[in-house]
């Protein structure tokens, strides 16, 4: 399975979740449900990102509201909460993976499930999102580096 149809796959699983209002103590029953009903299999790639979002959800939903500038948490339609649920757990738990990657997959994510405009919609919230985390990584690099320039001074 592809990286692209590991994210699909666990989109598919979590917005499935959303309609059904499951909690992540019930992925068993989701899992099996979606298998039985069409025929996709749950690997542990996608288990992990579904067991992820949904133990983080509120964590990644004070994400969206907070750049979401122009709509509230509850406007924001289910399919671009899933899809940005999903990059936010990916952008913040899964480091490995390149920024503009997960940001292009959930592009592509919002261009097969979304409306049109929604996807400049999800591209703006991580892009701004994106671009904020960078910045903090990028100031706590310069002071880490600027402590261990001190330290090694005073030694």
């Amino acid at each position: 399975m592809t990286r692209h149809e590991t994210r699909e796959y666990a989109f598919i699983l979590l917005f499935e979740a959303m309609l059904r209002n499951e909690e992540a103590q019930s992925t068993e029953f989701l899992y099996a449900l979606t298998e039985e009903m069409i025929g996709l299999h749950v690997t542990d790639e996608v288990a992990a990102f579904v067991t992820g979002v949904l133990n983080h959800r509120e964590e990644l939903d004070e994400i969206i509201a907070k750049y979401s500038e122009k709509r509230s948490l509850s406007r924001v339609a289910a399919v671009n909460r899933t899809i940005l649920r999903l990059a936010l757990y990916e952008l913040r738990y899964t480091p490995k993976t390149p920024i503009n990657v997960v940001i292009s997959e959930a592009v592509a994510l919002s261009q097969a499930y979304a409306y049109a405009e929604d996807t400049a919609f999800i591209n703006g919230v991580l892009g701004t999102y994106a671009r904020n985390a960078v910045s903090k990584q990028n100031l706590l690099n310069t002071e880490e580096e600027k402590n261990d320039h001190g330290a090694d001074s005073g030694a």
